[in-house]
């Protein structure tokens, strides 16, 4: 794969700048808390790496369609990497900051769309899925290693000089891109009239929220709001234990890791007919050991708890690849779009009531109620859940026998004959239930040559995947666990 030049430019453009935009979470983080000595206002920065997308993504995305796209990623990465380094500046403002922190992620979602639609141009057909699986288990261990030198970078140069850094990795990407990525003419305009975004929005959000289990599963997905909490108070948790920016930089990337261990163990240890039987009692996994941070652990307790919380949040691959099995093919983009929006919201308004909440009673007392809160709604979701699931077993028992073509091993996962998915449903949401519960078939794994890529964003464990390769992917090594490039 890395013997294409142009695909190794993308991918090191996009290794850098997700390693880099972890560094700038520490630092920002660090610099807020230690300017403000505030909670709420350090949460209130890191919030901003989660709302800007849901006016970006829906607004600029399109640049990458009217553009070419080699231009849009290079002039977005001058873009961002000026508002960086004025970021930089020891005299900034908290509202400065926040103003160019706002701009600078809003800017992440035509960049990313670009990226992805450059991506089947430049590589042959039969290479576009390693490909795509390549560049989707790049970003857990960048994320991980960020977090890390972010401390380490923030420790040793402050943290202004760690957005500096973060800067000079959106010129250098720039550099990258316009050196190894071969220029192409902007895309063909479609010149038929397209449905406004606000129509779009209200069909998906009807399609999903009229659906018993369409409203489940994307519940399930917003869960996430609680399971960010202990991120964005990272700063303020690593106060209360009397550490620095390490002891930051370590707290941001314990959930990461632990979703890259049970996203690994889901994908690759349970069979396919087994990944959404234990989503319930993951997702309540993936709240309930915060709530011992009420008793005040130490450090290293502290830390194995958020792994083992942030493995469990690796019920959202699960999530997703139910959800997009039970959303009719017309619908999927609009239902994926309410979906990738309310899940950004949910995680950034998330962030902002710890915050406040931290503000009152203390980082520790905060993440252990996010916790707390986050298993009694977990507990909710997995009893509907199981009771649905009976349902789906219950209709497909009654279906009567269906006959379908056997597909290749090789395509099993794109083509589904139509008998294979008309089951006997009594409802609408039986029907869709069924779907939903439906073992995947086998998919073989692509084969990842180049460097160690042991695997979509998340300390959460949030899964954002396009809907055309989300249940696809959910046979792949873990994707993207968190968001399109941030600052």
């Amino acid at each position: 794969m890395f013997a294409f030049r142009e695909f190794r430019g993308l991918w090191s453009a996009q290794a850098l700048s997700y390693t880099g935009d972890q560094v700038a979470q520490v630092a920002i983080a660090v610099l807020v808390y230690g300017k403000t000595g505030s909670a709420f206002l350090t949460t209130l920065a890191y919030a901003l790496t989660y709302i800007p997308p849901i006016v970006g993504g829906p607004l600029l995305s399109g640049l990458a369609d009217l553009f070419p796209r080699h231009r849009v990623m290079i002039t977005l990465d001058l873009i961002r990497g000026g508002l960086v380094a004025v970021m930089a500046l020891p005299q900034m403002p908290f509202a400065g900051l926040c103003a160019l922190l706002f701009g600078t992620v809003m800017l992440g979602p035509p960049f990313s769309a670009a990226r992805s639609a450059l991506l089947p141009d430049v590589l042959p057909p039969e290479k576009f899925l390693t490909g795509s699986a390549i560049g989707n288990v790049t970003f857990p261990i960048s994320q991980i290693a960020g977090f890390v030198l972010g401390a380490g970078a923030v420790a040793a140069l402050g943290p202004n000089g760690a957005l500096a850094l973060d800067a000079l990795s959106f010129g250098l990407s720039a550099a990258i891109v316009a050196r190894w990525v071969e220029p192409r003419p902007a895309p063909a305009r479609d010149t038929e009239a397209q449905p406004s975004v606000l129509a779009l929005t209200r069909a998906g959000a009807v399609l999903i929220f009229r659906d018993r289990t369409l409203r489940t599963l994307v519940f399930f997905g917003w869960l996430a709001g609680f399971a960010v909490v202990p991120e964005g108070l990272a700063a303020p948790y690593a106060r209360t234990l009397g550490g620095g920016p390490l002891t930051v930089g370590l707290l941001m990337a314990a959930m990461p890791a632990g979703t890259l261990v049970g996203t690994f163990a889901i994908g690759h240890l349970a069979r396919p007919s087994d990944r959404m039987r234990p989503m319930g009692w993951l997702a309540m996994l993936s709240c309930a050991p915060l709530i011992v941070s009420l008793l005040h652990p130490p450090f290293w307790l502290v830390l194995a708890l958020w792994v083992l919380a942030g493995a469990g949040g690796a019920y959202q691959l699960a999530a997703a690849a139910a959800f997009v099995r039970a959303l009719p093919a017309s619908g999927r983009a609009r239902a994926f779009g309410i979906a990738q929006s309310g899940l950004l919201a949910a995680q950034g308004l998330g962030i902002l009531a710890g915050g406040a909440l931290a503000q009152r009673v203390g980082a520790q007392a905060a993440v252990a109620l996010a916790g707390l809160f986050g298993l009694i709604l977990a507990g909710m979701l997995a009893t509907a859940w199981g009771r649905q699931r009976d349902e789906m077993t219950m209709a497909r028992s009654d279906a009567p026998p269906a006959t379908a073509t056997a597909a290749p091993p090789t395509q099993a996962a794109a083509a589904h004959t139509p008998a294979a998915h008309t089951p006997a449903a009594h409802t609408p949401a039986a029907h869709t239930a069924t779907q939903a519960a439906e073992p995947q078939p086998e998919m073989p794994l692509p084969t990842l040559p180049g460097p160690d890529c042991g695997c979509g964003h998340n300390g959460s464990g949030a899964v954002l995947m396009q809907p055309k390769a989300a249940e696809d992917e959910f046979m792949q090594p873990p994707r993207d666990l968190r968001m399109p490039r941030t600052s």
